[in-house]
Protein backbone atom coordinates (compact mmCIF):
# COMPACT_ATOMS: atom_id res chain seq x y z
CA UNK A 1 0.00 0.00 0.00
CA UNK A 2 1.37 3.50 -0.93
CA UNK A 3 0.51 5.59 2.51
CA UNK A 4 0.47 9.57 2.29
CA UNK A 5 3.70 10.53 3.72
CA UNK A 6 4.50 14.28 5.23
CA UNK A 7 6.72 15.76 2.92
CA UNK A 8 9.16 16.90 5.36
CA UNK A 9 12.08 14.69 5.12
CA UNK A 10 12.60 15.49 8.83
CA UNK A 11 9.77 13.04 9.37
CA UNK A 12 10.91 10.69 7.03
CA UNK A 13 13.85 10.29 9.01
CA UNK A 14 11.67 9.83 12.61
CA UNK A 15 9.85 7.42 10.87
CA UNK A 16 12.74 4.96 10.29
CA UNK A 17 14.24 5.90 13.90
CA UNK A 18 11.22 4.38 15.43
CA UNK A 19 11.11 1.72 12.89
CA UNK A 20 14.05 0.74 14.31
CA UNK A 21 13.84 1.28 17.99
CA UNK A 22 10.87 -0.45 17.85
CA UNK A 23 12.62 -3.35 16.13
CA UNK A 24 15.37 -3.91 18.85
CA UNK A 25 13.23 -2.52 22.01
CA UNK A 26 9.38 -3.59 21.17
CA UNK A 27 9.23 -6.31 18.79
CA UNK A 28 11.04 -9.05 20.65
CA UNK A 29 9.28 -8.21 23.80
CA UNK A 30 5.90 -7.26 22.73
CA UNK A 31 4.17 -10.85 23.74
CA UNK A 32 5.48 -11.59 26.80
CA UNK A 33 4.10 -7.59 27.69
CA UNK A 34 1.31 -8.68 26.46
CA UNK A 35 0.96 -11.70 29.01
CA UNK A 36 2.08 -9.34 31.72
CA UNK A 37 -0.09 -6.80 31.41
CA UNK A 38 2.33 -4.16 31.29
CA UNK A 39 4.69 -2.06 29.68
CA UNK A 40 8.18 -2.20 31.93
CA UNK A 41 9.46 0.90 33.19
CA UNK A 42 12.79 -0.19 31.50
CA UNK A 43 10.83 0.54 28.31
CA UNK A 44 10.37 4.17 29.70
CA UNK A 45 13.76 4.96 30.09
CA UNK A 46 15.02 3.87 26.78
CA UNK A 47 11.81 6.01 24.93
CA UNK A 48 13.52 8.71 27.34
CA UNK A 49 17.41 8.29 26.26
CA UNK A 50 16.04 7.86 22.36
CA UNK A 51 14.31 11.68 22.62
CA UNK A 52 10.82 10.08 21.90
CA UNK A 53 8.97 11.20 24.97
CA UNK A 54 8.02 14.68 25.29
CA UNK A 55 9.61 15.82 21.80
CA UNK A 56 7.45 19.03 21.51
CA UNK A 57 8.21 20.17 24.73
CA UNK A 58 10.43 22.94 25.10
CA UNK A 59 13.80 22.47 25.74
CA UNK A 60 14.42 24.57 28.30
CA UNK A 61 11.80 22.42 30.17
CA UNK A 62 13.77 19.00 28.77
CA UNK A 63 12.13 18.13 25.77
CA UNK A 64 13.26 18.42 21.97
CA UNK A 65 11.43 22.07 21.14
CA UNK A 66 9.96 19.77 17.63
CA UNK A 67 6.60 20.75 16.55
CA UNK A 68 3.70 18.99 17.15
CA UNK A 69 3.77 16.91 14.43
CA UNK A 70 6.80 15.02 15.87
CA UNK A 71 5.46 14.20 18.60
CA UNK A 72 2.55 12.50 16.76
CA UNK A 73 4.50 10.90 14.39
CA UNK A 74 5.49 8.80 16.97
CA UNK A 75 1.97 7.73 17.56
CA UNK A 76 1.27 6.89 14.22
CA UNK A 77 4.23 4.94 13.37
CA UNK A 78 4.18 2.90 16.18
CA UNK A 79 0.25 2.46 15.74
CA UNK A 80 1.08 1.39 12.24
CA UNK A 81 3.40 -0.95 13.33
CA UNK A 82 0.82 -2.88 15.39
CA UNK A 83 1.92 -1.46 19.07
CA UNK A 84 -0.98 0.68 19.86
CA UNK A 85 -0.33 -0.11 23.82
CA UNK A 86 2.70 1.31 23.72
CA UNK A 87 1.41 4.54 21.11
CA UNK A 88 -1.40 4.71 23.85
CA UNK A 89 0.54 5.25 26.81
CA UNK A 90 2.73 7.52 25.22
CA UNK A 91 -0.08 9.90 23.97
CA UNK A 92 -1.39 10.35 27.67
CA UNK A 93 2.28 10.81 29.01
CA UNK A 94 3.32 12.76 26.28
CA UNK A 95 0.96 14.75 24.46
CA UNK A 96 -1.82 14.75 26.86
CA UNK A 97 -0.46 15.30 30.40
CA UNK A 98 2.58 17.18 29.12
CA UNK A 99 0.72 20.03 27.66
CA UNK A 100 -1.99 20.03 30.32
CA UNK A 101 1.24 21.18 32.43
CA UNK A 102 2.83 22.61 29.94
CA UNK A 103 0.24 25.03 29.00
CA UNK A 104 -1.19 25.78 32.00
CA UNK A 105 1.23 24.64 35.07
CA UNK A 106 3.21 26.76 37.51
CA UNK A 107 6.75 27.38 36.47
CA UNK A 108 8.31 25.30 39.24
CA UNK A 109 5.90 22.95 37.87
CA UNK A 110 7.47 22.66 34.11
CA UNK A 111 10.87 22.50 35.11
CA UNK A 112 10.09 19.47 36.95
CA UNK A 113 8.07 17.51 36.21
CA UNK A 114 8.59 18.29 32.41
CA UNK A 115 12.39 17.44 32.57
CA UNK A 116 11.71 13.64 33.91
CA UNK A 117 8.25 12.99 31.78
CA UNK A 118 10.68 13.95 28.95
CA UNK A 119 13.57 11.40 30.34
CA UNK A 120 10.91 8.94 31.15
CA UNK A 121 12.11 9.20 34.88
CA UNK A 122 8.92 9.94 35.88
CA UNK A 123 5.41 8.72 34.06
CA UNK A 124 2.42 10.50 34.67
CA UNK A 125 -1.48 9.40 34.34
CA UNK A 126 -4.51 11.39 34.20
CA UNK A 127 -7.46 10.41 36.54
CA UNK A 128 -10.64 11.88 35.28
CA UNK A 129 -13.19 8.84 34.61
CA UNK A 130 -15.09 7.72 37.49
CA UNK A 131 -17.43 4.37 37.95
CA UNK A 132 -20.30 6.12 38.07
CA UNK A 133 -19.91 8.75 35.39
CA UNK A 134 -18.03 7.33 32.74
CA UNK A 135 -17.49 9.98 29.75
CA UNK A 136 -19.78 12.61 31.86
CA UNK A 137 -16.96 14.68 33.38
CA UNK A 138 -19.88 16.44 34.86
CA UNK A 139 -20.55 14.13 37.06
CA UNK A 140 -17.74 14.19 38.79
CA UNK A 141 -17.56 13.18 42.68
CA UNK A 142 -14.31 12.87 43.81
CA UNK A 143 -14.09 16.33 46.08
CA UNK A 144 -10.51 18.39 47.40
CA UNK A 145 -12.01 20.30 50.49
CA UNK A 146 -9.74 23.21 51.41
CA UNK A 147 -7.74 22.85 54.75
CA UNK A 148 -8.80 25.37 57.03
CA UNK A 149 -5.78 25.99 59.28
CA UNK A 150 -3.05 25.47 56.04
CA UNK A 151 -2.32 26.09 52.44
CA UNK A 152 -3.77 23.05 50.91
CA UNK A 153 -6.48 20.50 50.38
CA UNK A 154 -7.63 16.95 51.01
CA UNK A 155 -8.56 14.56 48.37
CA UNK A 156 -11.15 12.09 48.71
CA UNK A 157 -12.72 9.67 45.66
CA UNK A 158 -12.15 6.95 43.30
CA UNK A 159 -11.31 6.75 39.30
CA UNK A 160 -11.31 4.29 37.13
CA UNK A 161 -9.85 3.11 33.57
CA UNK A 162 -6.46 5.19 34.49
CA UNK A 163 -3.60 4.69 31.71
CA UNK A 164 -0.01 3.57 33.04
CA UNK A 165 -2.47 3.34 36.64
CA UNK A 166 0.45 0.88 37.70
CA UNK A 167 3.26 2.19 36.89
CA UNK A 168 2.19 6.21 37.15
CA UNK A 169 4.72 8.16 39.46
CA UNK A 170 1.63 11.13 39.51
CA UNK A 171 -1.75 11.69 38.35
CA UNK A 172 -3.16 14.48 37.37
CA UNK A 173 -6.38 14.48 39.22
CA UNK A 174 -9.71 16.03 38.78
CA UNK A 175 -11.68 17.24 42.28
CA UNK A 176 -14.60 19.23 42.95
CA UNK A 177 -13.63 22.32 44.73
CA UNK A 178 -16.71 24.22 44.71
CA UNK A 179 -19.63 22.27 45.61
CA UNK A 180 -22.08 24.98 45.53
CA UNK A 181 -21.08 24.74 41.02
CA UNK A 182 -21.75 22.74 38.70
CA UNK A 183 -18.35 21.19 38.20
CA UNK A 184 -17.91 23.13 34.94
CA UNK A 185 -17.44 25.56 37.24
CA UNK A 186 -16.08 23.93 40.18
CA UNK A 187 -13.45 21.48 39.18
CA UNK A 188 -9.95 21.78 40.01
CA UNK A 189 -6.72 19.81 38.73
CA UNK A 190 -4.22 18.80 40.90
CA UNK A 191 -0.95 16.98 40.36
CA UNK A 192 -1.07 13.61 42.79
CA UNK A 193 2.14 11.95 43.19
CA UNK A 194 1.83 7.71 43.54
CA UNK A 195 4.11 7.77 47.00
CA UNK A 196 1.81 10.40 48.90
CA UNK A 197 -0.22 8.81 51.87
CA UNK A 198 -3.79 7.94 50.40
CA UNK A 199 -3.03 7.07 47.35
CA UNK A 200 -4.23 3.95 46.37
CA UNK A 201 -3.43 2.12 43.17
CA UNK A 202 -6.22 -0.40 42.70
CA UNK A 203 -6.74 -3.55 40.50
CA UNK A 204 -4.94 -4.20 36.97
CA UNK A 205 -8.28 -4.19 34.95
CA UNK A 206 -8.72 -7.16 32.44
CA UNK A 207 -9.79 -5.50 29.19
CA UNK A 208 -10.00 -7.32 26.06
CA UNK A 209 -7.21 -5.78 23.62
CA UNK A 210 -4.61 -3.40 24.65
CA UNK A 211 -2.94 -5.80 27.05
CA UNK A 212 0.43 -4.30 27.41
CA UNK A 213 -1.07 -0.42 28.38
CA UNK A 214 -1.72 -1.28 32.26
CA UNK A 215 -5.18 0.48 33.07
CA UNK A 216 -5.91 0.33 36.70
CA UNK A 217 -8.25 1.90 38.90
CA UNK A 218 -7.26 4.59 41.76
CA UNK A 219 -8.31 5.40 45.33
CA UNK A 220 -8.11 9.02 47.08
CA UNK A 221 -8.36 8.56 51.18
CA UNK A 222 -7.86 11.58 52.46
CA UNK A 223 -4.57 12.76 49.97
CA UNK A 224 -3.11 15.87 51.14
CA UNK A 225 -1.74 18.40 48.74
CA UNK A 226 -0.61 21.50 48.69
CA UNK A 227 -2.09 24.45 46.71
CA UNK A 228 1.21 24.64 44.55
CA UNK A 229 -0.35 20.91 42.53
CA UNK A 230 -3.03 22.82 41.49
CA UNK A 231 -2.83 22.71 37.25
CA UNK A 232 -4.17 26.05 36.10
CA UNK A 233 -6.88 28.16 38.46
CA UNK A 234 -8.94 26.99 41.32
CA UNK A 235 -12.19 25.83 39.85
CA UNK A 236 -11.27 26.34 36.40
CA UNK A 237 -10.26 22.65 35.58
CA UNK A 238 -13.11 22.16 33.00
CA UNK A 239 -11.19 25.04 31.45
CA UNK A 240 -7.80 23.20 30.99
CA UNK A 241 -9.27 20.10 30.26
CA UNK A 242 -11.46 21.38 26.98
CA UNK A 243 -8.61 23.71 25.55
CA UNK A 244 -6.35 20.46 25.56
CA UNK A 245 -9.22 18.13 23.77
CA UNK A 246 -8.77 18.91 20.00
CA UNK A 247 -5.22 17.83 20.80
CA UNK A 248 -6.27 14.95 22.69
CA UNK A 249 -8.69 13.77 19.72
CA UNK A 250 -6.59 14.60 16.67
CA UNK A 251 -3.50 12.98 18.47
CA UNK A 252 -6.17 9.62 18.50
CA UNK A 253 -7.59 10.42 15.07
CA UNK A 254 -3.79 10.32 14.17
CA UNK A 255 -3.37 6.83 16.20
CA UNK A 256 -6.20 5.56 14.22
CA UNK A 257 -4.68 6.32 10.89
CA UNK A 258 -1.45 4.43 11.37
CA UNK A 259 -3.39 1.67 13.06
CA UNK A 260 -5.78 0.68 9.60
CA UNK A 261 -2.90 1.66 7.24
CA UNK A 262 -0.71 -1.01 9.30
CA UNK A 263 -3.56 -3.28 9.18
CA UNK A 264 -4.03 -2.79 5.48
CA UNK A 265 -0.32 -3.42 5.02
CA UNK A 266 0.08 -6.93 6.46
CA UNK A 267 -3.23 -7.49 5.01
CA UNK A 268 -1.96 -6.96 1.68
CA UNK A 269 1.29 -8.81 1.85
CA UNK A 270 -0.85 -11.71 3.16
CA UNK A 271 -3.46 -11.70 0.24
CA UNK A 272 -0.06 -11.80 -2.14
CA UNK A 273 0.99 -14.85 -0.74
CA UNK A 274 -1.65 -17.00 0.06
CA UNK A 275 -3.58 -19.07 -2.77
CA UNK A 276 -7.40 -20.43 -2.66
CA UNK A 277 -9.27 -21.86 -5.83
CA UNK A 278 -5.52 -21.72 -7.70
CA UNK A 279 -4.57 -18.34 -7.24
CA UNK A 280 -3.51 -16.50 -5.57
CA UNK A 281 -5.88 -14.21 -3.44
CA UNK A 282 -5.07 -11.02 -4.37
CA UNK A 283 -5.89 -12.02 -8.20
CA UNK A 284 -10.27 -12.60 -6.84
CA UNK A 285 -11.84 -9.43 -8.26
CA UNK A 286 -14.04 -9.46 -5.01
CA UNK A 287 -11.27 -9.11 -2.66
CA UNK A 288 -9.06 -7.11 -4.91
CA UNK A 289 -12.36 -4.20 -4.95
CA UNK A 290 -12.73 -5.22 -1.12
CA UNK A 291 -8.90 -3.98 -0.53
CA UNK A 292 -9.64 -0.97 -3.24
CA UNK A 293 -12.76 0.04 -0.57
CA UNK A 294 -10.23 0.36 2.55
CA UNK A 295 -7.32 1.84 1.13
CA UNK A 296 -9.67 4.48 -0.33
CA UNK A 297 -11.18 5.46 3.33
CA UNK A 298 -7.98 5.58 4.75
CA UNK A 299 -6.73 7.51 2.64
CA UNK A 300 -9.68 10.03 2.58
CA UNK A 301 -9.56 10.06 6.49
CA UNK A 302 -5.60 10.54 6.41
CA UNK A 303 -6.21 13.66 4.00
CA UNK A 304 -8.67 15.22 6.30
CA UNK A 305 -6.55 14.23 9.65
CA UNK A 306 -3.37 16.56 8.15
CA UNK A 307 -5.42 19.34 6.94
CA UNK A 308 -6.28 18.99 11.12
CA UNK A 309 -2.79 19.15 12.19
CA UNK A 310 -1.94 22.04 10.42
CA UNK A 311 -4.88 23.82 12.05
CA UNK A 312 -3.84 22.60 15.43
CA UNK A 313 -0.03 23.73 14.32
CA UNK A 314 -1.39 27.22 13.78
CA UNK A 315 -4.17 27.05 16.75
CA UNK A 316 -6.89 27.19 14.72
CA UNK A 317 -8.68 23.66 14.88
CA UNK A 318 -11.69 23.61 16.46
CA UNK A 319 -13.50 21.44 18.61
CA UNK A 320 -15.73 20.42 16.31
CA UNK A 321 -12.85 19.51 13.44
CA UNK A 322 -11.33 18.16 16.12
CA UNK A 323 -14.24 15.82 16.94
CA UNK A 324 -15.13 14.93 12.81
CA UNK A 325 -11.49 13.67 12.84
CA UNK A 326 -11.86 11.19 15.80
CA UNK A 327 -15.35 9.90 15.16
CA UNK A 328 -14.53 9.36 11.15
CA UNK A 329 -10.79 7.80 11.88
CA UNK A 330 -11.79 5.80 14.70
CA UNK A 331 -15.13 4.59 13.05
CA UNK A 332 -13.11 3.65 9.64
CA UNK A 333 -10.75 1.89 12.18
CA UNK A 334 -13.30 -0.53 13.48
CA UNK A 335 -14.32 -1.21 9.55
CA UNK A 336 -11.20 -1.42 8.39
CA UNK A 337 -9.47 -3.96 10.64
CA UNK A 338 -12.76 -5.45 10.78
CA UNK A 339 -12.89 -5.86 6.56
CA UNK A 340 -9.15 -6.81 6.76
CA UNK A 341 -9.24 -9.67 9.76
CA UNK A 342 -12.22 -11.19 6.93
CA UNK A 343 -10.02 -11.32 4.18
CA UNK A 344 -7.47 -13.62 6.55
CA UNK A 345 -10.48 -16.41 7.19
CA UNK A 346 -9.88 -18.59 10.20
CA UNK A 347 -6.19 -17.48 10.37
CA UNK A 348 -7.43 -14.04 11.35
CA UNK A 349 -9.18 -15.19 14.45
CA UNK A 350 -5.67 -16.94 15.90
CA UNK A 351 -3.59 -14.91 18.28
CA UNK A 352 -0.47 -15.47 16.89
CA UNK A 353 -1.46 -13.34 13.71
CA UNK A 354 -1.20 -9.52 14.35
CA UNK A 355 -4.26 -8.75 12.55
CA UNK A 356 -6.49 -10.49 15.55
CA UNK A 357 -4.48 -8.09 17.62
CA UNK A 358 -5.13 -4.87 15.58
CA UNK A 359 -8.71 -6.14 15.88
CA UNK A 360 -9.14 -6.39 19.37
CA UNK A 361 -6.91 -3.18 20.34
CA UNK A 362 -9.26 -0.85 17.60
CA UNK A 363 -12.15 -1.51 19.33
CA UNK A 364 -11.86 1.30 22.53
CA UNK A 365 -10.67 3.71 19.80
CA UNK A 366 -14.91 4.55 19.61
CA UNK A 367 -14.74 4.93 23.51
CA UNK A 368 -11.99 6.66 25.65
CA UNK A 369 -11.38 10.15 24.50
CA UNK A 370 -15.26 10.51 24.00
CA UNK A 371 -17.41 7.86 22.82
CA UNK A 372 -18.69 8.06 18.95
CA UNK A 373 -21.78 9.30 20.24
CA UNK A 374 -20.38 11.73 22.31
CA UNK A 375 -17.98 13.21 19.38
CA UNK A 376 -21.70 13.06 17.11
CA UNK A 377 -23.26 15.22 19.80
CA UNK A 378 -20.92 17.67 19.82
CA UNK A 379 -20.13 17.82 15.94
CA UNK A 380 -24.15 18.23 16.04
CA UNK A 381 -24.32 21.47 18.17
CA UNK A 382 -21.72 22.77 16.50
CA UNK A 383 -23.81 22.40 13.03
CA UNK A 384 -27.00 24.02 14.36
CA UNK A 385 -25.69 26.63 16.60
Amino acid sequence: MNQLQYVDEEILLLKKSIEAFAKKEIEPYYEQWEEDGIIPRELWRKLGEAGFLCVDVPEQYGGLGGPFSFSVTIIDELSRLGYSAVSTNISVHSIIIAHYILNSGTEEQKKYYLSKMATGELISAIAMTEPGAGSDLQGIQTTAVKKEDMDGYVINGSKTFISNGQTFDFAIVAARTNPNEKASKGTSLFIVDAADPGVIKGKKLNKIGLYPADTSELYLEDVNVSSDRIVGRVDAGFAVLMNELPRERITLAVGACGAMEGALTITIQYLEEREAFGKHLNELQTIRHKIAEMVTEAKVNRAFVEQCLRLLENNQLSTADASIAKLSTTEAQGRIVDGCLQLFGGYGYMKEYPISRAYVDARVQRIYGGTSEIMKEIISKDVFN
